[in-house]
């Protein structure tokens, strides 16, 4: 008997960033994290300039739009894979750091402008301050310079609460 789907049983997929020049920030597009135990968040990135090194910012909120955002201070430890041309030889490194929300020149290279990357941070709902409502998250990229950086932000919902069909998943917002 084949497994069932992924999409819909296993993970859900939303746009945290479509893919956009990075060399104006991006605020990150808010995903309800209710009906989920965990989001994947995954940056993946163009070559840019150097010293055009990305800076990314992981929020909570109160709200799908507006109310209170603050910052989600757990991100301890990240993965990347990193190279002038991404050809599906780059293992996977994993780096960790002080619990903060940011990441900044994702695994201290110092080229990470000038590289082709995939970030992955993953983040527990549980870590969330429910308690108070911030049920929402997002992830922020901050404007990357003055030249050209092509990049894109998914979150992936997994520990789904209601799995279904994928064409019955609840919104995320």
């Amino acid at each position: 008997m084949p497994l069932p789907e992924g999409l819909g049983n296993l993970f859900d997929i939303v746009a945290g960033v479509v893919p956009v020049d990075l060399q104006t920030a991006q605020t990150g597009k808010r995903v309800l994290m209710k009906n989920a135990a965990r989001c994947t968040i995954v940056l993946f990135k163009a070559a840019g300039t150097a010293g055009d090194d990305p800076t990314v910012d992981v929020q909570q909120a109160n709200a799908a739009t507006g109310g209170t955002v603050k910052d989600l201070d757990v991100v301890d430890h990240y993965y990347l894979k990193a190279e002038a041309t991404l050809d599906g030889d780059e293992a996977w490194t994993r780096y960790t750091q002080t619990a903060a929300s940011e990441i900044a020149d994702p695994g201290g290279l110092t080229t990470s402008a000038e590289e082709q990357q995939i970030l992955v941070i993953e983040i527990d709902a549980a870590d969330m301050d429910v308690a108070n409502q911030f049920n929402y998250l997002s992830l922020n990229v901050a404007d990357v310079g003055g030249n050209a950086q092509l990049g894109g932000v998914l979150y992936i919902l997994h520990g789904l609460r209601y799995p279904s069909a994928s064409a019955s998943l609840p919104a995320t917002q």
